[in-house]
């Protein structure tokens, strides 16, 4: 080889460990860099906020994970009740969290008491917000039994702490939810440094609240624009390399910002309570796992507890809990959280003590035929109101809109220092083929196209006179009115006398699952499915709260195999 060819080889070599070492320096630099332009990304002429430094999703206070997977969902066994609508269908459900527990009395008392001083019910602007709040203690009585030592005390007495929160409606469970939501969030906040600590404390009113979507949209607005609130965390000393100051406002892609609590869905419920997390046998793929234990009863066979109930439920005709003193299963009416042993999740009570709503709306059938992945049925799309001069509309204090609910209780549609939502219009849905309205609950299942026989009906109104009703006939439920007098302010309630009814089922019921101290072992398999107004409560229905997650299946991760 001439002395020519050596010096290009050289050459090539040079080059070639000169552009190793610049892409390795790249590589280990990416998380600051933009992998599709090379500019730099948080630099200080950009202002941008990316968390390139993102590990993963906390696990949410009071919550477990339940990492996602497919499942049979429905009843593979017998339907003695011929109710036929839990039919097994194949779903795939996403990861998620779920509360541990039931949301308790405790956990509810301190809901009322944040709205109690932050809205005083004294005040006449506020006092319908604390009091559509209230669980319906009188859910307890009985015209046949005597129950007035748990309407007055099993809310609020210290020796029902840490029992199941009753009485609770669909819609104030939604509603505590959201209010969780925007509790975490502020602390999340807090601890990172950009917001005033114990804000909570020091600066709260109802013009100066914390809501997690208006600090999204409008930051500045949070706390009624309190900048000593809003500027006073830790991040306002701080700078970057440069000496350069640190945005003071959290975005989403700071992931300072935690994702919203909210009711489970119906699917995820039921994929949780089986508690399926290790390796699945075939009999357990198929859908035969009947309880959130192993096995096939209800009392355990282990030897150190052998005999004793899995689960707190109603064991026959006047029995409640068994003979005193044996094989009992330590409660009668609901039993304190964490009584009974978990299922593999680390889930308690997921069968028996109190059914639990969850967020979808009732429909006899699961439309697995349609969405096989992630079904939920109850999807309303909304987007923020905005004012004339392009900002989102935030609600004041004297612009509470008030809703009168079926059973003629009132309830607060938004808060003050919440932004205000209308439903999704044409701009929104214009040649979509993913969704074309903003309401979807009778999507399949009741609107025009979903019935083949539809066709309009006339209910018979006072005086004779025909009105055109154009829902179809499939889910013709009583149509009770409510309305206030604008003069004396009072309530008028009309029933619906009609005899053209043919069902209960209307857009306004929904699920609740997971059986309860009342109910027999029947209503304890995690497939069972009933519905119930949403504006109504019971001595038997509680809820828990799920959070969906963000990033990878797994923790840690997740679990790959070569």
């Amino acid at each position: 080889m001439d002395m020519k060819h050596v010096s290009n080889l050289k050459f090539l070599i040079a080059v070639t460990l000169c552009a190793s070492i610049v892409s390795c320096n790249r590589s280990s630099n990416s998380g600051n860099v933009d992998t599709a332009t090379g500019w730099k990304i948080n630099d200080k002429q950009g202002g941008f906020q990316y968390n390139t430094q993102f590990k993963e999703q906390e696990t949410p206070p009071g919550t477990a994970f339940i990492e996602g997977g497919t499942f049979t969902m429905g009843k593979v066994g017998d339907d003695p009740m011929h109710d036929w609508n839990n039919t097994p269908n194949q779903q795939h459900i996403q990861s998620f969290y779920m509360d541990e527990t039931e949301i308790t009395n405790l956990n509810y008392l301190y809901y009322l008491d944040y709205l109690k001083s932050v809205y005083p019910p004294d005040n006449p602007d506020f006092a319908l917000i604390y009091k559509g709040a209230l669980p319906d203690t009188l859910v307890w009585r009985n015209r046949l039994g005597y129950n007035e030592m748990m309407t007055e005390n099993y809310l609020r007495h210290p020796g029902y702490a840490n029992y199941p929160v009753v009485g609770v409606s669909w819609i104030q469970a939604v509603e505590y939810a959201n209010w969780r939501s925007n509790r975490v969030a502020e602390l999340s906040l807090q601890e990172a440094g950009y917001i005033k600590r114990d804000a909570q404390y020091t600066d709260l009113n109802a013009e100066s609240t914390f809501d997690v979507d208006t600090y999204i949209n409008a930051p500045t607005e949070t706390y009624g624009g309190n900048s000593e609130v809003l500027e006073g965390g830790k991040r306002r000393q701080q700078t970057d390399a440069d000496g350069n100051p640190v945005n003071i406002y959290a975005n989403r892609e700071s992931g300072a910002i935690p994702v919203k609590y909210r009711l489970p869905t119906e699917a995820e419920w039921e994929y949780a309570a089986l508690g399926m997390s290790e390796l699945r046998s075939f009999n357990v793929y198929r859908g035969r796992k009947k309880y959130p234990w192993d096995g096939q009863y209800t009392r355990s066979g282990k030897r150190v507890n052998r005999g004793d109930q899995m689960a707190n439920f109603k064991q026959g005709k006047g029995d409640y809990g068994g003979i005193a003193g044996w094989s009992d299963d330590g409660a009668d009416i609901t039993a304190e959280v964490k009584t009974y042993s978990p299922n593999d999740y680390g889930l308690y009570d997921m069968a028996g003590n109190v059914a639990e709503w969850v967020a979808d709306v009732y429909r006899p059938i699961v439309d697995d035929e349609f969405n096989d992945f992630n079904y939920y049925r109850g999807n309303v799309y909304t987007k923020n109101a905005i004012n004339e001069d392009g900002t989102v509309k935030i609600v004041t204090a004297d612009e509470i809109v008030y809703d009168t609910l079926s059973n003629g209780k009132i309830v607060a549609r938004d808060l003050p220092g919440e932004i205000a939502r209308v439903p999704v219009d044409e701009e929104e849905t214009y040649l979509r083929t993913n969704f074309s309205k903003s309401d979807n609950i009778n999507f399949r299942d009741g609107d025009k196209r979903s019935s083949r026989y539809y066709r309009e009906n006339f209910d018979e109104t006072e005086g004779g006179a025909a009105k055109k009703n154009t829902t179809s006939k499939m889910y013709n439920s009583p149509k009770h009115r409510v309305e206030t007098d604008s003069a004396e302010g009072k309530l008028i309630r009309e029933y619906d006398k009609s005899n053209s009814r043919t069902s209960l089922i209307n857009d306004e019921v929904r699920v609740y699952k997971g059986g309860s101290w009342r109910d027999r072992a029947y209503w304890i398999d995690p497939a069972q499915r009933r519905y119930f107004p949403q504006d109504m409560a019971t001595d038997y229905i509680g809820f828990r709260c799920a959070v969906s997650r963000v990033g990878s299946k797994s923790q840690k991760g997740g679990k790959r195999r070569n």
